[in-house]
This record gives C-alpha cells, structure tokens and sequence, in this order.
C-alpha cells in the first residue's frame, strides 16, 4: 500500500510537471467513468438502508451495492427491501465480503436472484479460488462473480483470472501498486477478456478507468465519497451516473484543503 500512494504521487507529479490531466497523459478512451452507490450496512436499519439506496438512484446513479453476511435469513430479507426501494430498473449488487460457505452462497445466490440480483461479490473467501469458480459457474444466469479488492501485486491477479474465478476482477489503485500496478491488472484483464472493476476510492480511480479499455465500472463508496468531499477540491464532477475527470487541472487535479484538514488533526 505504501508503494502504491507513492507511485500513484509520481504519476500525479508527471503529469503536473507536464502540465497536463493524468488521463490525458495515458491516453484517456472514455469521458467518463460509470460508477455504483455503495455503502448499504449491515448496521443499517430497513429505512437508513432504503434511503441511501433510493438517494443513489434519485441522483441517476444507475447501479447500488449493499453488504451482506452478517445473518444469512435476514439477508433475504434485507435484499427485498433494497430492491423494493430503488424500483425495477436500477442494478442490485450484493457485497458478503466471503461471509459465506461455498454451499451457503449458492443457495443465497438462487434466493437473491428472485429480487434480480445481477452481481454478487465475493461470496465465499476471495482467497478460495475454487470456491469462487464454483459459484461463477453455477450461479443463476445473469448474476456475475466478482472480487479482487485484496490484490497486492500482479501475480494475485494472475492467479484469479487463469483460475476462471470471476466474471468480473476488481482492483483497488491504493493496494495493487498504483497507477503502475492498475495498468498491468487492465492488461491482464485485457488479456484474459474479463471486465476491469475499481474498488473505492472514486477520486483518485477516475483519471486512471477513463484509461483503460477492459473497464466496467467504479465504486462509489459511501465512506470515501464522504472523505473526499470533505479533504479535496477539483474532485471528479458527477453526471448521469458517470465520474468525469475535469481536463482543466494538471495531474489527478486534486488539491488537499489544507486549512478543513488542519482541523482534524490529532
């Protein structure tokens, strides 16, 4: 993690130096990046998770994420309520963080299915490549597998893809080595023709998915999201459910609000 703010600082210093956006600097392929409202608590109450759910929508955001894990039966039920709260059309993802058994997740998957659960992420342990594999090939039709947020180097990332173990990779720009790190996951993925996910940190992802061609989609994690509002000017502006790099600041375009941080400070 620490090589990776460091490389993603050099890349930022580059492209400043040349006084250019990063995403012009590696060769931008889309004007912006869609993303997914996630957050949806196991904490949550049925209304706080309805709200922030329903609010994602409201704001055109077209896909939302909510955790599960925590009580297999209550899961169900928690699902029922989210879809019931973001209508028909929107995409439901379910995050388990590897909460579940191989057997578990397969019957949970056949339950969510019902309420058109159209992503289930890491269903069992990201690290039982197997199990993973298994579900990717037994999961109801149009329910795609996804993890990879724990890469830390490329060969992870190796290992996952030619095991079969997802439909879609993840990968988090402040774990797998930065920029440069990032890149070499999009080539694999490329290589592999398996969609490219970003986990988090919206803000310092969006230069980067805007250019990388095997991309499906960035999170918008509820905590980050929030941070970054409070840390950051020249953030990423939000536009029909898209992240837009603003082209007019040099590098990722971010400037620390130094004066709202300083009262953090501990």
């Amino acid at each position: 993690m620490a090589i990776s703010a460091v490389d993603c600082a050099l890349w930022d210093l580059k492209a400043r130096l040349l006084d250019l956006p990063l995403v012009t600097l590696l060769g931008q392929v889309r004007t912006g990046a869609p993303i997914y409202g996630s957050g949806g608590f196991t904490s949550y109450s049925d209304q706080q998770l309805s709200s922030q759910l329903s609010g994602w929508v409201d704001q055109g955001i077209r896909s939302v994420k909510m955790k599960i894990g925590r009580d297999a039966n209550r899961d169900v039920q928690r699902v029922q309520v989210a879809r019931e709260a973001i209508g028909a059309e929107a995409e439901l993802f379910v995050d388990a963080n590897g909460a579940y058994s191989r057997k578990q997740a397969l019957a949970q998957a056949e339950r969510f299915a019902r309420f058109g659960v159209c992503w289930f992420e890491e269903p069992v342990s990201s690290d039982d490549l197997e199990g993973l594999r298994l579900l990717r090939d037994r999961a109801p039709a149009g329910m795609e597998i996804a993890a990879g947020e724990y890469g830390y180097d490329v060969f992870y990332f190796q290992r996952m893809l030619t095991a079969g173990a997802v439909d879609v990779q993840q990968a988090d720009i402040t774990r797998c080595g930065g920029v440069t790190g990032f890149l070499e996951v999009a080539a694999l993925c490329q290589a592999h023709n398996i969609p490219l996910s970003a986990h988090t940190a919206p803000a310092l992802h969006t230069h980067v998915v805007c250019a990388v061609t095997p991309f499906k989609n960035l999170e918008y994690f509820h905590d980050h999201v929030r941070m970054e509002r409070m840390l950051f000017d020249g953030l990423p502006q939000l536009i029909n459910g898209e992240l837009r790099p603003d082209l007019s600041r040099p590098g990722l375009g971010l400037e620390i609000k130094r004066a709202d941080a300083q009262k953090l400070a501990a």
